[in-house]
This record gives structure tokens, C-alpha cells and sequence, in this order.
């Protein structure tokens, strides 16, 4: 399996992603790209983007791809976890998607979301206290700031949400990890995909037997919205569910930090009220977004998409009489993070952070269309509870390293620190 010779390879070890957003962006609104071996189209701009992510002829089922058909990708494709995944309301369209869909949505009622609030504040006070702890036995130690607070956090809310006992985090956590990381040989990450699956088909089984005030038991017990979800449907919405509600949150945390420890004219303005945390969570989502690469959905048709522009150079998409066209069978990405820098709907400082943007919440980190993530207002919730708290107890958090040391986790599609280190103050 060869990609085609034009396209742009991206980089599963996450090396520069600075350059490789330039790269993308500066090759047109479509991009062909190489994701490790599997020619894909990728969507730069949001304008294309809202249009793509609309459009029905555009789905989940892996069936379509052509790749994947034909047997020329496999379950030896280290992404294949993110594309050939169990039954949910990720992986489904039309209809079915929608019965899944209301299911999710009759469990996960915003009162469900609000009433999180206190459990998310007990959280992170309690991380909060180990770190002071930490700064007054060892003062002027610099602390990995994703180990000690934006990683637990929202690990733990998540967890909370949906039943699983706190004694099982440790063991999400080194999962997760071990599964996102390009680094994990591919027969352990299908190791890994197949023990976080049957961890969740054990746990609806266990709450189907004792139900208890948790996500999990409302799923099971949701009745609307046509027949009930299977113990598989169930399993594999809670598995999909867990990994965007994780790491969606521990990357907007690290980006926000990141942001306003780089900016201090920023940090003083929101310190001093005179800019809202909410401008800080939605300019950290579209600068530096959770996601880097959203993987995938596949032509049930040819698709031709007009750029409204000239299209760009080789490794751009060739365009037809009318614009760009997707061939069916083909994958298309969403490059969420080329997305949120697209200077023809942000502006040409659009790879400047900048909390007094007045248009940063149009971005799409949290999708767009029918798929748009269900957990995009826990984790807001999380981050507006989270970052106020961090700051206001560490008036005096700095970076430990220059910004240019900091590393990105080999991570392709989520977009991840390796670790922020930082001093919590004098």
C-alpha cells in the first residue's frame, strides 16, 4: 500500500506541527496527504469544511472505503483503531445515527452536565491541594503540570459521569495512553482496543444487574428514540465517549495554559476581569484545537467541491471542471487545526493567540453537523472551573522551560503535550 507521490506526509511522531499546519494550509482548501501509507484528502478550510461535514454522501461505515474493501488496509494499519471501531454513534449515519444519537442525548441531559459541576470543583481542589503541598515541601520545583492536574481531571470527571470506579483510572489512564501513541506496537495497541472494550461490555453487564445514578445505567435504561441499544451499542458509545471526553479536555487545558503563560499581556487582562474565561477556552480551542486530525469519513460518491479560489500547489487536490473531487471510495480528514489558522475566516493573525478575538467561536474543534461532539459542554464546564481555580491558587505560575523546548506527544490525531513543565510560584 503506496501513497500517491504528491501527497503530503503527515507526521504520526508529531515532530513539527507548527510547519506541518503552514504545509497544509499553504497547499489548498483540499490537501492530498499520507497517513502512513493510506492516500486520504484532508480539508483545510472552514468554509469547506461546514460544507463537508454535512454532507451525506460523506459517512463512517468503513465499508465504504475503497482501502479498506480491497483488503490494501488492514488491521496491521497502526490508525486502524480509529476507523474500524465498534458500534456507536461515532461510526454510524441517517438514521441509525440518530437512534443512537436520541439515546445518548435522553442519558446525557444537560442537567446531568450541570450537576457535575460540584463533582468537577472536588476534583480539582483536591489536585490542586497536592500541588501546593508539593510547592511547599519542595519550593521552586518545577511540576509536570499534565500529570498532576490536566490529566487526572478530566479522567476522573469522565469516570465519575459514567460509573467506573476510581480505583479503575490508573488503568484507563495507562490504556488510553498506550492506544493513542504512535509509539505502541501495533499487536499491543489491538491488544490494548480489545481489553478497553471488554472492560466496558463487563461494566454494562455489571450495571444492568445493579443500575446506579451513572451514565452507563441511563443508556441502558433509555427507552425514546426507537429499540433500545444493544449491550454492544452501549459498550462502544461508552468506549468512544470516554476517549473524546478524556483527551478532548486535557488538551484544551494544556493549550489554554500554554497560551497564557506565553502571553502575559493576555494572562493580566483575563486576571484582571477584564477579559471572560469563556473568550480564553474558545480562542485555546481554535489556536491550538484537541484534535489535530480527525479520522474519517469515506465517498459513497464522486463529490465535487468548489475551493472558490485557485487551487494550490502540488499536493493540493486537482481540481475538475467545477472544483475539487473527492472519488468515491475515498477517506477524507478533517484537519481540525489547519481549520481553526485558516486565514480567510480568522484573519491573516489567525496563528496568533488572542483572547480579545471577537470571532474565535466560530472555530470547530468540536465538529460541526450531525457528528458535532455530544461532551463539548462538559468539557467548557470543566476548563471554566478548572483554569479560574489554577490561577487564582498559583497567582505566580510560569513556564519552567523556554516555549520552544515544549514537545508534542506522538500522538496523530490528538493534539497533546508530551508534559508542561511549569513552577507554581514564589
Amino acid at each position: 500500500m503506496n501513497a500517491s507521490p504528491t501527497a503530503l506526509p503527515i507526521d504520526p511522531l508529531v515532530q513539527d506541527l507548527d510547519s506541518e499546519t503552514a504545509r497544509l494550509r499553504a497547499a489548498g482548501p483540499i490537501v492530498r496527504i499520507d497517513l502512513l501509507g493510506a492516500p486520504a484528502w484532508t480539508v483545510t478550510s472552514l468554509g469547506v469544511a461546514r460544507r463537508l461535514l454535512t454532507d451525506p454522501r460523506l459517512v463512517k461505515d468503513i465499508g465504504a472505503w475503497d482501502l479498506f474493501a480491497s483488503g490494501a488496509v488492514t488491521r496491521d494499519w497502526p490508525l486502524i483503531g480509529m476507523v474500524d471501531v465498534p458500534p456507536s454513534m461515532f461510526t454510524t449515519d441517517g438514521a441509525e445515527h440518530r437512534r443512537l444519537r436520541t439515546k445518548i442525548a435522553q442519558a446525557l441531559t444537560p442537567r446531568r452536565v450541570t450537576e457535575l459541576r460540584p463533582v468537577i470543583g472536588t476534583y480539582t481542589e483536591r489536585l490542586l491541594d497536592a500541588m501546593a503541598e508539593r510547592a511547599r515541601t519542595a519550593p521552586g520545583e518545577a511540576v509536570d503540570l499534565k500529570p498532576a492536574f490536566a490529566g487526572p481531571l478530566p479522567m476522573a470527571v469522565v469516570c465519575h459521569l459514567m460509573g467506573v470506579a476510581e480505583s479503575e483510572i490508573p488503568r484507563q489512564m495507562r490504556l488510553w495512553k498506550a492506544f493513542f501513541s504512535m509509539l505502541t506496537p501495533q499487536d499491543e495497541r489491538l491488544a490494548v482496543m480489545a481489553e478497553i472494550y471488554g472492560i466496558f461490555l463487563a461494566m454494562v453487564d455489571e450495571k444492568r444487574t445493579a443500575p446506579g445514578d451513572d451514565l452507563t445505567s441511563a443508556l441502558i435504561l433509555a427507552d425514546q428514540g426507537g429499540a433500545p441499544m444493544s449491550r454492544e451499542e452501549i459498550a462502544g458509545n461508552l468506549q468512544s465517549m470516554i476517549a473524546a471526553g478524556h483527551e478532548t479536555t486535557i488538551a484544551l487545558l494544556l493549550s489554554a495554559v500554554r497560551g497564557l503563560l506565553t502571553h502575559p499581556d493576555q494572562l493580566a487582562l483575563v486576571l484582571a476581569g477584564e477579559v471572560p474565561w469563556e473568550a480564553v477556552i474558545e480562542e485555546a480551542l481554535r489556536w491550538d484545537p484537541p484534535v489535530t486530525h480527525l479520522l474519517m469519513r469515506f465517498a459513497t460518491e464522486d463529490i465535487v467541491v468548489a475551493d472558490g479560489g485557485a487551487p494550490g500547489p502540488s499536493g493540493a487536490g486537482s481540481p475538475g471542471d467545477d472544483g475539487f473531487v473527492i472519488g468515491k471510495g475515498e477517506g477524507v480528514v478533517m484537519s481540525y487545526r489547519a481549520i481553526g489558522r485558516d486565514t480567510g475566516a480568522f484573519g491573516a493573525d489567525a496563528d496568533s493567540f488572542d483572547i480579545t478575538r471577537a470571532d474565535a467561536g466560530r472555530h470547530l474543534a468540536f465538529g460541526h453537523g450531525p457528528h458535532i461532539c455530544p461532551g463539548a459542554a462538559l468539557s467548557r464546564l470543566e476548563a471554566a472551573i478548572a483554569l479560574p481555580a489554577l490561577f487564582a491558587r498559583f497567582p505566580g505560575l510560569r513556564l519552567a522551560v523556554p516555549a520552544e523546548e515544549l514537545r508534542r506527544s506522538p500522538v496523530l490525531t490528538q493534539n497533546d503535550l508530551e508534559a508542561l513543565p511549569v513552577v507554581l510560584g514564589d
